[in-house]
């Protein structure tokens, strides 16, 4: 009834472990990942198993050398991230050399070079890069030593730090394809610089890309596939000023064709090179998570504006502790693409005005109040609206022929303290969509209780309800038993219920998950 799809197996699993040894400069490690079979909502390719990332590390003040896998952001990500996260199984680790270098001080020069994982082997390109940071206060500072003959550093520019980098990443990949000439070794150039002080931070950083056909930026015409030969380029500016109570972020992005793989043909999230972060609230609550935006790499502008302010204590408003107000609003939208005719890439060739935006991707504005009324009892409060357009964000097309989901979310989480460390909180979440003719169409409910006696059991139900829904047989509750327990660095978890379809993010990054139901075990431990 839930839509749940049909497996052949009753047990699957996701299991991984690592190992790390450090001696004095020197260290090693190894992650052995099993997947037998791979659970529902995970990309079916990572089926198997064996040792997926081994590296060995030799690191002084000066010279840091890492041979095998490694993990490593040049600036923001816009033109080089590797990273690794369980939880949505996504691992694009770098398998070759890596290089970090302090010659001076106020000086990191780093220089990589290997091919990228791609499920239990490596992708096909090569991807080589270097980054150089300087840090102008340390560059320009002095060690000074007084009559005691004790040294402190100096900053040579004051309390405000200046920082400037520069990058370069390229990517080499044989050109096999009968039809066309595609670009062997494509190359992207970063600058970025940031200045801090106490008060006031701002970010900028800029990528430019030479052309690079692809399947991420290619269309079917026919029987034949049109790659774009157009450069890419990103954009991302980040301020935030906070001082005495009230802070205040703005974070504006421009994306352009910067789909960045180390194989041209791939697709998901598979041996991505770099990444573009996420200028939308990565919500961690059920309701307003219902529908979240993943960034468009083919083009999308937009960004988001946060205030908060937190009320003094002792006010009428405030209370005992002070009450915290946020208001979030953030938009996405593409491109208006204004086509180049051409011969022999037809429509895939387009300019634009920089900031000139087109069709409506995505919007999210909340209001969002914190406070705590005594020691036992804090409140968090959450209202706000979405705009969610299915066509691009599922299904890539503007022509899809589904309407945009606009709906209304609330929230209201209340946590009770008793005894030294036992706890009760309580969640209701209401989502009211404004057009009934989607999937998982009309309004939601969702109840969470979660019972911590001690700081280390837990006891959590929790029930979705698509209460609102236009067929009365569709309407159905999503109920979820979870049962903990935490020691130290160990812990384990049960859960038990139906889980609805959706998507699942972390950072920007998504997959969708779809329903299921049964038993799951998660077990984590470190020692």
């Amino acid at each position: 009834m839930i839509g749940a799809p049909k497996v052949d197996e009753k047990i699957l699993s996701n299991a991984f472990g690592n190992l790390v040894v450090s001696k004095g400069k020197f260290s090693a490690g190894m992650r052995y990942e099993a997947y037998n079979n791979v659970m529902i909502g995970f990309d079916q390719n990572y089926k198997g198993q064996g040792i997926v990332n081994r590296f060995f590390r030799y690191s002084d003040k000066f010279l840091d050398v890492t041979v095998g896998h490694s993990y490593d952001q040049f600036g923001t990500g816009l033109i080089f991230r590797t990273w690794y996260e369980p939880g949505l199984l996504y691992d694009n680790a770098l398998d070759g050399i890596r290089v970090i270098s302090n010659p001076y001080q106020g000086i990191t020069i780093k220089g990589l070079m290997g091919r990228q994982r791609s499920y239990f082997s490596l992708g096909p390109g090569i991807v080589r890069g270097a980054d150089l940071e300087i840090n102008l206060n340390d560059l320009l500072g002095k060690n000074i030593a007084d009559s005691s003959g004790n040294t402190e550093f100096k900053r040579g520019l004051g309390k405000t730090n200046y920082t400037i980098g520069g990058s370069v990443v390229s990517k080499y990949q044989k050109d096999e394809d009968p039809n066309y000439i595609l670009p062997e070794n494509v190359a992207a150039f970063a600058g970025r610089i940031q200045i801090s002080n106490e008060w006031l931070n701002v970010l900028g950083e800029y990528v430019y890309k030479i052309n690079d056909p692809s399947a991420d930026n290619s269309t079917v015409a026919g029987n034949r596939t049109l790659y774009s030969y157009k450069f890419g380029d990103a954009m991302f500016l980040s301020t935030s000023v906070a001082k005495e109570g009230l802070s205040f972020l703005l974070q504006l992005k421009r994306v352009d064709n910067m789909s960045f793989r180390s194989d041209r043909f791939a697709n998901l999230q598979n041996l991505l090179i770099n990444y573009i972060p996420a200028t939308t609230r990565q919500h961690t609550y059920l309701m307003p998570a219902f529908n979240p935006y993943a960034t468009q790499l083919v083009g999308e502008v937009g960004g988001m504006a946060e205030l908060q302010y937190k009320i003094p204590k002792g006010t009428v408003l405030g209370g005992p502790y002070g009450t915290e107000i946020t208001l979030n609003f953030s938009q996405a939208n593409g491109l208006k693409k204004n086509p180049v005719n051409d011969t022999l890439t037809s429509s895939t060739l387009y300019k634009t005005n920089y900031f000139e935006a087109g069709s409506l991707y995505y919007y999210d504005g909340f209001i969002e109040v914190s406070r705590k009324f005594s020691k036992k009892i804090k409140m968090n409060f959450m209202a706000g609206q979405q705009y969610y357009n299915r066509n691009i964000l599922q299904f890539q097309s503007e022509n899809a022929g589904y309407p945009a989901i606009v709906a209304n979310f609330v929230v209201l989480d209340i946590t009770y303290k008793y005894g030294r460390r036992g706890s009760v909180r309580w969640e209701a979440q209401g989502y009211f969509t404004h057009n009934k003719k989607n999937p998982n169409a009309g309004d939601w409910a969702t109840m969470w209780v979660e019972w911590n006696p001690n700081g280390k059991f837990f006891l959590a139900i929790l029930d979705q309800y698509n209460y609102g829904n236009p067929e009365s047989k569709l309407r159905l509750h999503y109920p979820l038993l979870s049962i903990g327990f935490m020691d130290g660095p160990h812990r384990i978890t049960i859960n038990a219920g139906k889980q609805r379809q959706g998507i699942f993010c972390v950072g920007g990054v998504c997959r969708f998950v779809p329903a299921s139901n049964g038993v799951a075990i998660t077990l984590s431990s470190s020692f």
